[in-house]
């Protein structure tokens, strides 16, 4: 996998949130089922209605769901479809994994996300993964944990089946929870992507569900900011250097002053930078 862009192996950016154009990506340098089915009863017990629940009124996103074949659950997840989609043309395909307790479509209220999404072509969906804290799978091999990277996997199918999608410009992203989902479901998933952006990320890349040989290929996004106080920069600035050991492609930009949340949600240059970085990156063919 490689990008169209000179490779970039070590490079911290400091922004502050809150300046009208910190550096973006671009002007850094052009950048350079084998599930426990018998066990689905407790796990189906442990979802609530509020599971269901959505965040986002802005008409341009389809709040949409399907019976999950494991436990016949309706699970929710959201869509967004540029208006330049076109069916007779592979279209880039973003999937948004969303922090612990957040609802299914919560990243796509982030400042300035739907238009850049827009702008840029890309489809953009956002799981559930089961429950609002399911963690993705990365958190053990409980039925519930099980489910949570089914749904995940469940719901990219559906787009797939529905969407002519481009299987060169898949991209999987996220924040907090999202962010260490990220790094379980690109580890059991390794092939399906072509950039992955972590946000201020649980997890790391020590973690023991991380596997480093299968996910070394593909070019990597970490944003962190400096003063988070829910999950510490070090452990951001511990898996970089790692990603630097292991020769991978990577960018790190650690925002002066940023919080664990706000210096993204609130800042469209932050999200920006997210865009910006999977506009460059594609696998090779």
């Amino acid at each position: 996998m490689t990008a169209t862009t000179p490779v970039i192996t070590s490079t911290v950016v400091t922004a502050t949130t809150n300046v009208m154009r910190p550096p973006t990506l671009v002007r850094i340098g052009m950048l350079a089922l084998a599930l426990l089915l018998g066990s689905a009863d407790s796990a189906v017990a442990q979802r609530e209605a509020r599971e269901n629940e959505s965040a986002i009124t802005d008409s341009r996103v389809q709040h949409r769901s399907y019976t999950m074949r494991e436990t016949g659950e309706t699970i929710p997840y959201g869509l967004f479809i540029p208006s330049s989609y076109d069916p007779n043309e592979p279209s880039k395909l973003m999937v948004s994994l969303h922090g612990a307790g957040r609802q299914y479509d919560w990243l796509m209220g982030y400042a300035g996300f739907l238009n850049r999404a827009e702008r840029d072509g890309y489809i953009v969906v956002t799981p559930l993964g089961y429950t609002r804290r399911g963690g993705y799978g990365a958190r053990g091999d409980k039925p519930q944990d099980k489910l949570a990277e089914k749904d995940v996997m469940n719901v990219i199918t559906l787009v797939k089946d529905e969407f002519n999608i481009d299987e060169n410009r898949t991209y999987l992203w996220g924040h907090s929870m999202g962010g260490g989902g990220t790094y379980y479901i690109s580890s059991r998933h390794p092939d399906l992507w072509a950039g992955l952006g972590l946000v201020a990320p649980s997890g790391g890349m020590r973690a023991d569900y991380v596997d480093e040989d299968a996910i070394k290929h593909i070019p990597v996004l970490v944003l962190h900011g400096s003063e988070d106080a829910t999950i510490p920069v070090e452990r951001s600035r511990q898996s970089v250097a790692r990603m630097k050991e292991l020769g991978m492609e990577h960018l790190y930009v650690e925002i002066k002053g940023g919080d664990h949340s706000q210096f993204i949600n609130q800042s469209e240059e932050v999200v920006g930078m997210l865009f910006d970085f999977f506009n460059i990156v594609a696998k090779s063919h």
